[in-house]
């Protein structure tokens, strides 16, 4: 189970297939390259434009803001991979589930959406270098008293279907006596633990982090960073689409080396 971190494969059905043209941001790309698989010996590339899915909503890394952009650390990621490395795309805004859909099904290309790499998923597809670490941690209404796993015993803590922080509060609510209530959504989970239904919430650390810092009211109470800690990678089909994976980690490689990368991340996790 620990291994289906971030998101879970339950619910992948020709339904959530449905809604992979529903939303196109056209990062990247020019306006005439939507899927075509036009090979372009000038650029190098098998594809004249690629199609990456992503989430809608996992802030900081991506999410609308409040000028109605489609933003953060994996859009921001990619752009400069493209800009770097000359590849065309256009970034498909899914929703996790339906982004792993539209890939397996051929319908994208590569994923960029938080996704933690693990051992089962390196089975199925090949993955970046990781651009970013993250793990699982425990947060509390502010001022709650709530200060560590002890104070659980006997209640209900908050979790997201088919994350990391799931797993985490899965395995530890039987040592600790609490019970455990699920959401979907992270914004209604919060919710939850501010009005008292849940006393704490399982999350990634930095989807947390940033909540706390646009005035959630939460506040971090433990930290997971040696048993439930996972890098996040950008995600393609096993045995495919090579040129963009490679295209992809050479651009992360010159973003590091240039302080790129560095004030992409720091533009949403310090403000």
């Amino acid at each position: 189970m620990s291994s289906m971190s971030r998101r879970s494969f339950v619910g992948l059905s020709s339904g959530v297939l449905a809604a992979t043209g529903l939303v196109l941001a056209g990062c990247g790309s020019s306006s005439s390259s939507s899927s075509s698989s036009d090979s372009s010996s000038d650029s190098g590339f098998s594809k004249s434009s690629y199609t990456i899915a992503t989430d809608t909503t996992f802030a900081p890394f991506e999410f609308t803001d409040s000028s109605g952009n489609f933003v953060g650390i994996d859009v921001d990621i990619l752009a400069k991979a493209a800009e770097l490395t000359g590849f065309k795309y256009e970034l498909n805004s899914l929703g996790f589930d339906a982004a792993v859909a539209a890939l397996e099904s051929n319908q994208a290309d590569g994923v960029i959406a938080g996704m933690s790499i693990t051992d089962e998923r390196k089975q199925k597809y090949d993955f970046s270098d990781p651009y970013y670490d993250s793990y699982v941690c425990m947060a509390a209404k502010a001022g709650s008293g709530i200060s560590g796993y002890e104070d659980l015993n006997g209640k209900t803590v908050a979790a997201k279907t088919g994350t990391m922080g799931a797993t985490c509060a899965e395995e530890l609510s039987s040592k600790y006596g609490f019970t455990l209530t699920y959401f979907d959504d992270s914004s209604l989970m919060y919710q939850d633990v501010l009005t008292g239904n849940s006393v704490a919430c399982f999350e990634d650390y930095p989807v947390m982090s940033y909540g706390i810092t646009q005035g959630n009211g939460l506040e971090v109470v433990t930290e997971e960073k040696d048993n439930y800690s996972t890098p996040y990678g950008f995600a393609v089909m096993k045995g495919k689409n090579a040129d963009l994976l490679s295209a992809f980690n050479s651009g992360l490689q010159q973003m590091k080396d240039s302080g790129d990368y560095d004030s992409i991340v720091d533009k949403y996790l310090k403000g």
